[in-house]
């Protein structure tokens, strides 16, 4: 299948960018996340980039549909440009959340680009084949076409580096079942496809690897018709290369105990419930209560603060929200030894503080949602639509 010449050549750029001729006349927008050494994680230049992008072909009534996925093979987006953000905690005044100018621009750039996929005039297919995490999600949740695959490993796993489901992650997992939300923000609990699909958090699956068949299927489409058809002949492509359900996974089969242990309105009820399960004989679960056992307590704190209020709002709230908790983190220490102890020195050993979930109060988390912008000026995400 040959590209038009607005194909990059492979290389060194962040993001590469095809369109494929498509019938009636039409073109398919490929962006693909060039960072496989990062697993793709999502940089402030590949967000201009993609934001860029995706507004150009929004516009372009020659393109259908546009197709996001990874380059590597082993990750779709496993998450945010850490290094760079822990830099910019390093030179950035502890005590001011706003003076924090790289992870103001950072985290304005990447929820607006989130937010453009949410409301995007035209089918998006996100192709998370393998990693998908934090950034990564945020980009997959707005897609109209979530398509998973065996290799699928889909996580918000925040709470091992002393932040919280951020990229709309709030609003998304305060709209699942009762409990099931707290318990993969308290734990960052890896899913498959097959749960991914069962919590509507995916739309389809198809064979791990390369979308070749999807995107032949999308180039061999006749896209005369309406564009409010569209949508519909992007389904009618996905049946042909679509693959069947795989089994009930690890969060359908423990449902109940879950919902049970983390629908409760009390933090340290929920948190002891999970606590409970480091010696459970189902590997998954024991997992999930040791991630929580060794993440930051103030995460999972934060975590079941926001999700409470995230219930109730818009997703534009939900965005201006979650901005100001961002930059709340990146003033407080747990963020930045999270990220010390993961990535820089590697030990493993986070000094997490509060040091506790009962040192980890209410009233603690409620700091995080106060915008920290200053008087007189607008959020930076005010215009956001609804």
């Amino acid at each position: 299948m040959s590209a038009s010449p607005l194909a990059e050549s492979a290389g060194q750029a962040p993001v590469l960018f095809q369109e494929l001729p498509a019938g009636g006349g039409r073109r398919i927008g490929v962006a693909t996340l060039n960072s496989p050494r990062t697993l793709n994680g999502l940089s402030l230049p590949m967000c201009r980039l993609l934001d860029d992008r995706l507004r150009a072909w929004a516009g372009d009534d020659g393109v259908a549909a546009v197709v996001l996925k990874g380059a590597g093979g082993k990750a779709f987006c496993a998450g945010g440009d850490l290094h760079s953000l822990y830099r910019a905690m390093l030179e950035s005044p502890a005590s001011d959340a706003w003076a924090n100018v790289p992870a103001r621009e950072f985290f304005e750039t990447e929820y607006r680009l989130d937010h453009l996929i949410h409301r995007y005039p035209k089918p998006v297919l996100c192709w998370a084949d393998g990693i998908v995490m934090g950034g990564g999600v945020g980009l997959m949740l707005g897609a109209s076409h979530r398509i998973v695959t065996g290799a699928t490993r889909f996580a918000m796993p925040e709470v091992t580096i002393g932040l919280y489901p951020d990229v709309a992650g709030t609003w998304m997992l305060s709209r699942l079942p009762r409990g099931i939300g707290a318990f993969l923000a308290f734990t960052g609990a890896q899913l498959g496809a097959a749960d991914c699909l069962h919590y509507g958090l995916a739309d389809r699956v198809c064979e791990a690897g390369e979308p070749d068949a999807l995107l032949a299927a999308l180039a061999a489409t006749d896209w005369t018709a309406d564009p409010a058809c569209h949508a519909a002949q992007v389904d009618a492509a996905l049946d042909a290369c679509q693959v069947p359900a795989p089994e009930p996974g690890p969060l359908q089969r423990h449902a109940d105990a879950i919902r049970l242990a983390c629908g409760r309105a009390d933090f340290l009820e929920i948190a002891a419930a999970i606590a409970a399960w480091k010696d459970h004989p189902d590997p998954w679960l024991a997992r999930a209560a040791a991630t929580f056992l060794a993440g930051s307590p103030g995460s999972a704190r934060l975590s079941h603060t926001l999700l409470a209020r995230a219930r109730h709002q818009s997703l534009a709230e939900t965005f201006r929200m979650e901005f100001a908790a961002s930059l709340h983190c990146c003033a407080e220490p747990d963020f930045r030894e999270g990220i010390r102890a993961l990535l820089i020195d590697k030990d493993k050993s986070p000094r997490w503080n509060p040091a506790t979930h009962e040192q980890a109060t209410a009233d603690w988390a409620r700091r995080f949602l106060v915008p920290p912008v200053p008087e007189g000026e607008p959020h930076p995400l005010a215009d956001l639509g609804p």
